[in-house]
């Protein structure tokens, strides 16, 4: 069985992360999903579980939630079939309400482009050419 992965990220307001993430194309497992958390399906072993701010504080009691807008926690990266895909993928964030934090990133065989989704968790959206 391939391992799986399951980012966990604390959001202000949960419904407004489900509506962006949507419209970036990406699906959500009713089965993981309540008022407090949602399990939003990248791949088939790549989740992310949005969950509120009480939900997330649940998991790690003797510290606080950094503030991602002030703070970077953690650079998610995902990788993307072309360049055009992933200039598709964040000029749709772009245009749902994400900023972008840096200029794109061209080395011939990799690019990159990022985006800060609502709560200012950095998204990196890369294409490598493997045979380079």
């Amino acid at each position: 069985m391939a391992t799986k992965i399951f980012v966990n990220l604390p959001v202000r307001d949960l419904q407004k992360s489900i509506a962006f993430f949507t419209k970036l194309g990406y699906t959500f497992n009713p089965q993981f999903t309540d008022e407090t958390a949602t399990c939003m399906i990248i791949s088939d072993t790549i989740y992310a579980m949005l969950l509120t701010h009480e939900k997330f504080k649940g998991f790690i009691p003797t510290t606080e939630i950094a503030d991602a807008k002030k703070q970077t926690e953690v650079l998610i990266c995902l990788s993307q079939e072309s360049r055009d895909a992933v200039d598709t993928l964040v000029n749709k964030a772009l245009e749902a309400g994400a900023t972008e934090p840096r200029p794109a990133q061209d080395y011939g065989f990799m690019y990159g482009r990022a985006y800060q989704d609502l709560d200012g968790h950095i998204w990196e959206i890369m294409w490598l050419d493997a045979s380079a």
